[in-house]
């Protein structure tokens, strides 16, 4: 359905990966890769090990792979490959706990509200000494320092002693300074203790701010302090620099510091953890695709460096695979075809019973299941023209099947439906329903095109289907870009006929009903109007008159192309010369503000391939090549690989190939529509542009940030999701394919 508010996603790219590009022939203008060597990356994912109601406040993982929290309610422990949290103390040492640590005789200490205690042999004990709670602590070899409001302790296994350091109250962290030293991070500033020495510093023009939370050194030695206002850096005790939400910090509250393994500084904040990296890229990672929650209490890296990240909702695991663009797509395809493909061959996402949980998935009906499976039937196309393995070709024939079904179950001579059920489901999206007269009128004022359809579904003629009527031109574009490259690169002689009969009894339905797709009650669907009655002379279809003319142009176009029929042909002429659909699509690229939509681009991008692969005239070849290149120049920054790889394929380029493998790349694995709001992130800043109607990122988010991807949605929208949806991996396969086709990604 063409979306009239909102539009709901948001993308990304994380800059997080380096990429390895092979530099070919074939370079583009701006110099670009024009191809790209297929070569391992580490592709991240997330596994969520809840605790609901505990709240994490430390998190340990420990040398034999065990992983410990310190929580409000007591330490708990998840043993190596299992999932399940334990509770570690019982009875009198059960209650809030705070820090965890391991020295290096593999000892574990624990601090907890009445004291620290230790782990070792399978045993634990409480220590002598130490008065709880103990909020902070820190080992070096077989020292254990031990801090909490009632005092500062340092010892081993063999006993405690209490030193004689004034230090805050307000301890939060504290870090070896590497020879027999601590710094230490408390509300009121900064300590660097030794044996005998305690320096204290507070002002700003050590620190940003007094409040600092977490401590770290980075890999070349600098000291970094996180707290209040963003992180501090130092080197040798003086201020050197600062990150502060300006400098890609999400939030003014850094509550969490540590050096991972490959060098790159993790920091965690209210709202995620940012990364930096010693080349100087960073990447953000929030939203509970992400985190159990934005809230990050601690960080810790175990060997594999695997990070886990203590939540007041639970551990998140931070993981990492070695893939190939090869290998990530064999696992999207093996996605798709486990959960959504369903009967009679449908492309579609899945409604998820328990939101987030992908075992409770279950096919469920949508709006654009027709326009979607025509990506499918495309990607399919491309996958066999690449790879000439037959099952893609006979997938691709399946899903030409159910989109040919679409029109046959009507029961009309060309009016095909949105989508289809089993008659046997009692559950759908937009049951049959009546308008009174008053919602009528209510609903005529708020659209004056508004179309009262009561009876949305529809009984097949054999009782096996329900079909869905008021079929929209997004549906209509998504079919025929489909069908034009399952005829022109997968289809066999015979096929062809098929797909040309097809397409010819649609356009032939539309050209029998003033060019206007008619439902079963004789008038036009709401969105899909073609007429020059109404785009040249009604106001209210102006805001559709330039796109509208293009899309009519591509279809009689490619019924001419596909059968020969010279009625397509001379209604195609008559509509560029008599009623200037030519000069109509001309102002595409000058879109009016007020009605310009993300949903429609990727519309306008289906029609280029056919308006410039089955045009003959060479003027009006030159004018869509023209027209596309102006056009591509307004969507460049949208970094869309999908509209990326069809210009390219339309004009014989090898553009932006960087922006679409980085998206490949970036790409999360998980295909929940986790919710992910930017408005909470203090880094980037709340626009209202391109699309002024949407709440919009002032910067391109990488797609590991981004709602999941389906291409109707404006990549730079600010907040959404639905967490009950995982959609289909068909957005990420079809520029995929592409890009193998066109021979800008290896095999």
């Amino acid at each position: 359905m063409r979306p009239i508010g909102k539009q709901l996603i948001a993308w990304l790219l994380c800059g997080a990966i380096p990429v390895l590009f092979s530099c070919r022939n074939n370079k583009t203008v701006d110099n670009e890769p024009s191809f790209y060597q297929d070569e391992a990356f580490s592709q991240e994912y997330h596994e969520a090990y809840p605790m609901e109601g505990n709240d994490v406040r430390a998190v340990l993982p420990d040398r034999d792979g065990n992983v410990w929290a310190a929580t409000a309610n007591g330490v708990f422990r998840k043993m190596k490959d299992s999932g399940n949290w334990v509770p570690i103390l019982d009875g009198n040492a059960n209650g809030p706990s705070f820090a965890l640590a391991q020295d290096s005789t593999g000892t574990i200490w624990l601090g907890i509200w009445n004291g620290l205690y230790q782990y070792k042999n399978s045993t634990f004990s409480k220590v002598n000494g130490p008065t709880g709670p103990i909020s902070a602590i820190c080992t070096k070899a077989g020292t254990v320092h031990a801090i909490g409001p009632n005092g500062f302790w340092t010892g081993n296994v063999n006993g405690f002693r209490l030193q004689k350091a004034t230090l805050a109250r307000s301890v939060r962290d504290a870090i070896t300074d590497g020879n027999d030293g601590l710094w230490i991070a408390s509300d009121v500033g900064l300590y660097h203790w030794t044996p005998s020495h305690l320096e204290h510093a507070y002002k700003t023009d050590a620190l940003i701010a007094a409040y600092t939370k977490g401590l770290s050194f980075n890999h070349d030695g600098k000291l970094w302090i996180g707290g209040l206002g963003g992180v501090t850096i130092q080197r040798n005790g003086k201020k050197e620099s600062e990150l502060r939400t300006t400098d890609g910090i999400p939030s003014t509250y850094v509550t969490a510091l540590r050096l991972a393994p490959d060098s790159a500084m993790w920091v965690g904040t209210q709202t995620g953890v940012v990364r930096f990296r010693k080349d100087g890229s960073r990447s953000l990672l929030f939203s509970r695709r992400w985190l159990l929650d934005d809230q990050v209490n601690d960080i810790a890296f175990d060997a594999e460096g695997t990070a886990w990240i203590a939540t007041p909702r639970g551990v998140s695991a931070i993981k990492k695979r070695s893939m190939t663009l090869a290998s990530k797509s064999n696992f999207f395809y093996n996605v798709l075809m486990k959960r959504h493909i369903r009967a009679p061959w449908i492309a579609g996402q899945a409604h998820l019973r328990v939101p987030g949980d992908t075992t409770s998935w279950e096919p469920e009906d949508d709006d654009n299941d027709g326009e979607y499976t025509g990506n499918y039937l495309a990607m399919e196309s491309f996958r066999y023209a690449a790879t000439k393995d037959p099952a893609a070709r006979e997938n691709a024939k399946k899903a030409f099947g159910f989109l040919k079904l679409l029109q046959e179950v009507t029961g009309t001579n060309g009016f095909f439906a949105r989508t289809i059920i089993p008659a046997t489901w009692t559950h759908m999206h937009d049951g049959n329903r009546t308008y009174t007269e008053r919602e009528r009128a209510d609903e005529l004022v708020k659209e004056p095109r508004f179309k009262p359809v009561e009876t949305r579904w529809h009984l097949s003629g054999d009782k096996k289907w329900l079909w869905k009527g008021d079929t929209s031109s997004d549906e209509m574009c998504g079919h025929m870009f489909g069908y034009y490259y399952y005829y022109m690169l997968a289809a066999n002689a015979e096929e062809k006929k098929v797909i040309a009969t097809h397409v010819g009894k649609i356009v032939d339905y539309l050209m029998q009903h003033k060019l206007n797709f008619a439902d079963v009650d004789g008038k036009a669907t709401r969105w899909s109007v073609w007429s020059p009655e109404q785009l040249n002379r009604d106001p209210e279809w102006l805001p559709d008159r330039n796109q509208n003319s293009m899309e009519m142009l591509a279809f009689l176009k490619l019924a001419h192309f596909m059968t020969g029929n010279a009625k397509y042909q001379h209604e195609y002429i008559r509509l560029i010369e008599k009623e200037h659909y030519l000069d109509n699509m001309k102002e595409v690229t000058k879109q009016n503000p007020a009605w310009f939509i993300y949903f429609d681009v990727v519309l306008q991008a289906y029609l280029y391939p056919i308006l410039i692969g089955c045009e003959k005239d060479p003027e009006r070849l030159r004018f869509y090549k023209n027209h596309l290149e102006e056009w591509f120049t307004k969507r460049r920054g949208d970094h869309n690989p999908l509209i990326n790889f069809i210009y390219n394929h339309c004009l014989d380029k090898k553009a932006e190939l960087k922006n679409s493998v980085d998206f490949l790349i970036d790409t999360p694995l998980d295909l929940v529509d986790w919710p992910i709001d930017h408005r909470k992130r203090e880094d980037i800043q709340v626009v209202r542009e391109p699309t002024l109607e949407d709440e919009q990122v002032s910067e391109l988010q990488p797609a590991s940030i981004r709602l999941t991807v389906r291409w109707d949605k404006n990549p730079w929208t600010l907040a959404g999701g639905n967490p009950e949806v995982e959609r289909e991996p068909v957005f990420w396969l079809l520029p995929y394919w592409m890009g193998r086709y066109l021979g800008m990604i290896s095999k």
